[in-house]
This record gives structure tokens, C-alpha cells and sequence, in this order.
């Protein structure tokens, strides 16, 4: 399939197949015109891919994931690193979560002193 259709058949752009694609989270094949062709499992692969990013999680840390991810839920099979790699994620949104709330703190704050 090409990547106009893998780009339908996901709901992403083909841009975003691009990018998967530079990132080594996906591979093309090139057809003898040089376009890019994909298999019918990459369909699958994007699914995953996008559910992955819906979550937050990095593309350094989706390429670490995706052997282990199962289907779109995403469901994953335990693999080398994978929960020492969540925690890390886990710790990162926690302390990003931490800086909105102090920033918001701090908005609050200036809005409550000018009323």
C-alpha cells in the first residue's frame, strides 16, 4: 500500500508516516518509481505507534516499547527494560505535573492579588 493509504487507513498524516518512518519506528519498502510502499501489518504498527503518543510517551521511549506492544489498546508483553523504562516515564510526567501545578500556583496567585 502506499502512504497516502496507510496514512487513511491510521487517521495520521502522511508527514507523520515520514516521521515514524526517520525515527526507525517504521520501515518502507521502495517500489521500482521510488515511491514508498507499505505492508499490510504496518497498518498495525501505526495503530500502535499513535497509541503509544496518545499516552505521552516520547518517541525515543515508543522505540524502545514497540517490540513489546500487542495490539492498539495498548497492551504490552513484558521485554528487557520495559518497567525500569515506564517508571522513568512515570517519574517524568510526575515532575511535569509538579511544574504545571507550581505554575499555576503562581498564576493564581498574581490573579487573586489583582482583584
Amino acid at each position: 500500500m502506499l502512504i497516502g493509504e496507510l496514512a487513511a487507513e491510521c487517521g495520521v498524516s502522511t508527514r507523520s508516516v515520514r516521521y515514524y518512518e526517520q525515527c526507525g519506528l517504521l520501515t518502507s519498502l521502495r517500489s521500482s518509481n521510488g515511491y514508498r510502499t507499505y505492508r499490510l501489518e504496518d497498518v498495525e504498527t501505526v495503530r500502535r505507534i499513535k497509541a503509544l503518543l496518545n499516552v505521552g510517551l516520547p518517541v525515543a521511549t515508543i522505540a524502545q516499547l514497540l517490540p513489546c506492544v500487542v495490539d492498539a489498546s495498548p497492551r504490552l508483553d513484558p521485554c528487557s527494560n520495559l518497567i525500569a523504562t515506564l517508571n522513568a516515564e512515570v517519574a517524568r510526567l510526575d515532575s511535569q505535573a509538579a511544574e504545571i501545578a507550581r505554575c499555576r500556583g503562581l498564576i493564581t496567585g498574581i490573579l487573586e492579588r489583582s482583584s
